[in-house]
């Protein structure tokens, strides 16, 4: 058996963070690491002390069939975002993985935000990893998202 590399490794984890997700639609698990160490995870969920989707029983964007409705869920991205200081998330890597809950399929080229991108970009985060299947990822820069400003695009966002 061979070693898995340190990628999957951590979007396995990010994967199992997913569980704790509480959308009834797609849940997403977020991980940051920096200098491998495992500095915060995050799951979507309603805001703390509000009702989840899961307790509620049904999704907002579902019930009203608005897909341009908000979900309730802040994002796994922004909720690890702020379980960490700036200092320890500086060069780190921001790893994704999202299932559909229905299927528990992958969610077909994820990608966060434009809202989770901007705090990304201002947590100091160098690079976000996204599954894509159980064994493949893509790599994305941060970087790249400041360069090519995409702010009035709207992109696969979760």
């Amino acid at each position: 058996m061979s070693r898995k590399d340190k990628e999957n490794y951590y979007l396995d984890i990010a994967e199992t963070v997913l569980e704790r997700g509480t959308c009834n639609r797609k849940n997403y698990g977020a991980i940051i690491v920096n200098n491998d160490e495992i500095i915060s995870t995050g799951y979507a969920g309603a805001p703390r002390g509000q009702k989840n989707c899961t307790d509620l029983g049904y999704c907002n964007k579902e019930k009203h069939n608005m897909e341009a409705l908000h979900c309730r869920s802040v994002h796994a991205e922004a909720n690890a975002i702020i379980q960490a200081s700036r200092k320890e998330m500086l060069g780190g890597t921001l790893y994704l993985v999202g299932k559909d809950k229905n299927t528990e399929n992958y969610v077909k080229e994820t990608n966060a935000c434009m809202m989770c991108k901007r705090m990304i970009i201002n947590a100091g985060i160098d690079t976000v990893v996204i599954r894509d299947t159980k064994n493949s990822y893509r790599v994305l820069e941060v970087c790249d998202w400041v360069y090519y400003d995409d702010t009035f695009e709207h992109r696969n966002g979760h």
